[in-house]
């Protein structure tokens, strides 16, 4: 990590790091994964298929700033991300903790600096995009990434609904046109109505089937 004329801190990818070359397409998924699970990976492979995306990246939070109690250590969510995400395009990555971000806008910033030329997308599920506008930046992130939206059961019209729909509705690209989302210039996003896998981490933790 140098400076440059600005002062401004620079990043660059060291080992470890996923690679990706100027030019593709990377979905950056990002969540605690507390735990990763079938449905985290069905809508990663839906993703890449329907935004024409050369990569997923997932980003594993160190740490929610939107929740109060922690998720379980890193490296277990990483194992048992690892263990369910199996895909030779799909890069499962502690990004977050090796950059010292917990914020999206911080994050992408940096993976920006990063990889230039690389056309990042933020995927999202549509229960996100409802509480998106209580994101930090959150009308930076819109308005200099491409987003694309996966629907989850009984969320699609709340989703569209969203303080974040109403604000950016010029920018959403129809769903047939989805796979061009990449090179589209931002504010871009993208709503997709996906068979999804009726599972969530929080389930999970309730059943007892993950502990902290």
């Amino acid at each position: 990590m140098t400076n440059d004329e600005t002062g401004r801190r620079e990043r660059r990818p060291g080992p470890g790091w996923p690679t990706a070359a100027r030019g593709q397409a990377v979905g950056l998924l990002g969540g605690s994964f507390d735990p990763a699970h079938d449905g985290h990976a069905h809508i990663t492979r839906e993703a890449m298929k329907r935004f024409g995306l050369d990569r997923v990246w997932w980003l594993m939070s160190p740490g929610n700033p939107l929740k109060s109690e922690g998720p379980a250590p890193l490296d277990r969510r990483m194992a048992q991300a690892r263990s369910v995400m199996d895909h030779p395009f799909v890069h499962v990555t502690a990004l977050e903790a090796r950059l010292g971000t917990r914020y999206t806008a911080d994050t992408l910033d940096a993976l920006r600096q990063a990889y230039p030329g690389v056309r990042f997308v933020w995927l999202m599920g549509a229960d996100n995009l409802t509480s998106f506008h209580l994101w930090g930046k959150w009308q930076w992130i819109i308005e200099t990434v491409p987003v694309g939206v996966l629907a989850r059961p009984g969320l699609r019209l709340p989703a569209r609904a969203s303080v974040a729909a109403r604000r950016f509705a010029a920018g959403r690209v129809p769903a047939r046109l989805s796979r061009s989302l990449p090179w589209r210039t931002p504010p871009a996003w993208c709503f997709v109505n996906v068979p999804m896998v009726d599972l969530s981490s929080s389930d999970i933790r309730a059943q007892g089937r993950w502990g902290r």
